[in-house]
Formats: C-alpha cells, structure tokens, sequence
C-alpha cells in the first residue's frame, strides 16, 4: 500500500534531478569557507531576502538558536509567541544553551501577538528584570500568514523600544507565495531571518540564517560552537539551490491541496476544520471516536499526527489523489 503521508512537509524526498544537481555538486570546506556551492547559496538566499550576508547551518532549529544567541546575551530576553516553534518546540535551547530568557506571550487568533502585549512586556531598564532586547516572530504561524502591514507595526514598535527583530521564516516562502508577493518583502521588516529548506522546498538538509555583513559575521563563531560547521556541505547546498529554482512557485499547488483536504472534510459528523490559509489543516474531532482516528487512518495509509489537534500538512509528495484518500478514511471512521 502506498501511503500518503501528511505528518509535515519535512518528510519529502529529494527528487531524481535534485539527486542529480547533488551528485553533480562542486564542494570544497565550509569551515574554511572554500565551498563555492555553499558559498553561491549564501550569496542567493542573502540577496533573495534582501539582506547583507547569509549563513548555511544543517537544521531550522539552530539557525533560530544562532540567531537568538547572536543578538542576545546572558541575562538578555527575547518577546515570543507562545506557540512559536523557537519557544515551545525546540527544546528551551536559547534559555539552556545562551541564558536567554523567553517571555512568551498569548497568540490572536490570527496568530499576531497583540502591539499592546508587546509593549506591556518590554521591560524597564531595572536590574530586577531581565533585558528585553529582541522580538521574535513567525511567518507563516500554524500555516496563518502575518499580515505585511502587522509586520511593519510590530517591527516598528520593537525598534523604537530598541529591540532587535528577528523571524522564524521556517516557511516563509509558504507566506510570500500566498500573498504574491517577494520573500523579501517579509524578510525587510526583520534584522535576521532564519529561513528553512527541507520543509515546503524539499530539500533534504538545511537552513539560513541571514542579515548584515557584522551579524553573520558574529554568527559564524556561535554556528561553530553548537557544532554546525559542516565539511563538504555543498553536496547539500545544491539541492537547496535546485529547490530555489524549482519547488518555489510550486507551494501554491500544496497551499490549493490543502483548500481541497479541508473541503472535504467540513462536513463530516464530528469533525471542525479551521479553514487553512498555506499548507497546514488543522481538524479538531469530537465524541468518542476521536482516540481511534490517527489509528484508523495509518490502517488505511494515511499518516498524521494529534499531539493536541489533529494537524494535515501537504507538500510536493501529495497528490490530489492521496488527499482525496485521507478524506476517505477520516469519513469511513467518523460515520462509521
């Protein structure tokens, strides 16, 4: 049975001809800075997003940590949202590893943290408090985009109270191919960006981090101490240039998926679909056959995760065919 799987868009696989563009990949040491595909990429996503320098680690996960120990220091803080993924879903690693405080704040429904909360938030400059230094964003947030005008008074807020800014752009092409407009549009209201590879794109290894000449610089020394220096890195670097050229424009095909999924499935008995906006459905399932469902759904090769809602995301391995059998399955449970 083929399965169709829709637990992340991190589980695709390399194409044949981004397979191709890897083994074809002219390498040399990034730690020493001679990989010129390394190097190409660092030049394209830096430009592409607008921004001075750009700096390849291995996960989205530590690009966000460089870039938060870049900016901040021990006894430093940094304002977050309590769902984003750089507070609550990679392991406290700022506050572990760099002694930076988060100080999280409740989402709007439309993902945005409120200008007033942040503001509350910032701290005066006492020594009883920690030092509120920068604001953290994600964009898109449980697949919702921010709003370009939000981004531009939460940015502008942050910096007329000093603070650094800094996106979690994990699926930021997701964001700037639903509004139609440049990735570094988004990426211009932000002094860093970290923005991820293998999720949407496809590639199978990778982030940026990005920003100016003086805090890639900086970057670099923090990249190394959490062990993201990678040798002959360029074999990975092509498939991230191969999927800049190919599989941006595509993730309107994933975005037209997911609109699909979710009609299919607003009707079912015991069943809400929050309406997506990119490429994330979340359902929320009511009455007792909740706890079978994940269950069912793998006994008919269709795979999702439920860890608190029942979350579908579509990517460049799902075809309308494989959301027309999730849809099937969540019905055949549900009704019967």
């Amino acid at each position: 049975m083929n399965v169709v799987d829709l637990r992340s868009d991190t589980i695709t696989r390399p194409t044949p001809a981004m397979r191709e563009a890897m083994a074809k990949a002219e390498v040399g040491d990034d730690v020493f800075g001679d990989d010129p595909t390394v190097n190409a990429l660092q030049e394209r996503i830096a430009a592409l997003l607008g921004k001075e320098a750009a700096l390849f680690v291995p996960t989205g996960t530590q690009s966000n940590l460089v870039g938060m120990m870049t900016h901040c220091g021990r006894g430093d803080e940094y304002i977050v949202g309590q769902m984003a993924h750089t507070y609550r879903w990679e392991g406290g690693g700022a506050a572990v590893l760099g002694s930076v405080q988060p100080q999280p704040l409740e989402h709007q429904p439309d993902g945005t943290l409120a200008l007033a909360d942040i503001e509350a938030a910032i701290k005066p400059d006492d020594a009883h408090f920690a030092r509120s230094r920068l604001l953290c964003l994600e964009n898109t947030l449980g697949g919702k985009v921010l709003p370009q005008a939000y981004l531009a008074d939460a940015t502008g807020l942050a910096r007329r109270r000093g603070l650094a800014t800094h996106l979690d752009g994990a699926r930021l092409f997701n964001a700037a191919v639903k509004q139609g407009i440049a990735a570094r549009e988004i990426a211009a209201h932000f002094d860093s960006v970290s923005v991820c590879f293998s999720k949407g794109l496809g590639a199978p290894v990778g982030s940026a981090l990005v920003g100016s000449k003086a805090f890639i610089h900086g970057a670099h020394r923090w990249r190394k101490m959490l062990g993201g220096g990678m040798r002959q890195s360029g074999v990975l670097a092509a498939a991230v240039l191969h999927a800049l050229d190919h599989h941006v424009e595509r993730l309107a095909d994933d975005h037209a998926l997911a609109q699909r999924l979710a009609a299919g499935l607003r009707d079912v008995p015991g069943v809400a679909v929050e309406p997506p906006q990119t490429n994330i459905v979340f359902v929320d399932v009511q009455g007792p056959k909740a706890a079978g469902l994940i269950d069912h759904l793998k006994s008919r090769g269709v795979l999702a995760t439920g860890l608190y809602r029942l979350r579908f995301v579509t990517h460049l391995d799902v075809d309308a065919a494989g959301v027309d059998r999730a849809i099937a399955a969540v019905r055949e449970h549900m009704n019967a």
